[in-house]
């Protein structure tokens, strides 16, 4: 059963990728409500949107035009995947009470919103309002079941640690190391995460992650901004699917 509810959070995972990926990707330039070829502007038939399988079997090229669709859609669509497979590994089907249910699927709706904030930073750069306020909304929603039990101002304080120190970054640099809506963010990953030890892992799973892939594609060029967006949503997947381990050694 758990293998099953596994493979059935990946599957989730993937759509949603897709479907973040290609609202990003035509945002602004395509009115029709399906999926088209951003090149021939063909639409596209039902199994060549298929997540993850339909890029593999066209070899990531379009049908009609045979021109690259580029790696963005199955790394959307791989990264999504897997990050909702992690987070269902937090939670046991078969024995999990209401209120286990009921946080693991605020946490999910969180993640997938985090997702959706990673997907389009990395391809524009940019992290919206309207999206850096509900995840905010849904980090807050994340800690209400166990707050209900016991009240703690944990969260409260890993939500302003994490997102105080990239508030700060960003004020340094005025803006050159980090963007402006990162340190939002961070705060609610860090409201999410509900412990300042957790917050201070997922800083340096967030900066050491952005330096060890980032670094050798930026090195030789000038005023070449990382977008931290899609390394602090990797560091909460980590850090939160390992926080039990990670608590336990403090």
């Amino acid at each position: 059963m758990q293998i099953l509810f596994l493979i059935l959070m990946f599957i989730i995972g993937a759509v949603f990728g897709s479907f973040f990926c290609c609202q990003v990707r035509r945002e602004g330039k395509i009115k029709s409500r399906r999926s088209i070829c951003l090149h021939c502007k063909k639409k596209l038939s039902w199994y060549d949107n298929i997540p993850v399988i339909s890029w593999c079997v066209l070899r990531g090229k379009c049908r009609n035009c045979h021109k690259k669709i580029g790696y963005a859609e199955i790394i959307s669509e791989l990264a999504s995947g897997l990050a909702l497979l992690a987070i269902g590994t937090t939670i046991n089907v078969e024995t999990a009470t209401i209120t286990n249910w009921i946080t693991f699927i605020l946490i999910t709706i969180f993640t997938l919103s985090l997702l959706f904030l990673a997907t389009y930073d990395g391809l524009t750069g940019k992290l919206p309002t309207i999206g850096l306020i509900i995840s905010v909304i849904l980090a807050v929603s994340s800690i209400i079941p166990s707050a209900i039990n016991n009240f703690s101002v944990m969260p409260f304080l890993s939500g302003a640690l994490f997102g105080g120190i990239y508030l700060g970054i960003y004020l340094i640099s005025k803006g050159k190391w980090v963007g402006d809506g990162d340190w939002i963010l961070a705060g609610s990953i860090g409201l999410a995460l509900g412990h300042p030890w957790l917050a201070a892992f997922a800083l340096f799973v967030a900066n050491f992650s952005a330096c060890l892939i980032m670094y050798p594609l930026v090195k030789n060029k000038k005023n070449h901004q990382i977008y931290f967006g899609p390394f602090l949503v990797l560091s909460f997947v980590i850090v939160y699917v390992l926080a039990p381990m990670l608590l336990s050694v403090i």
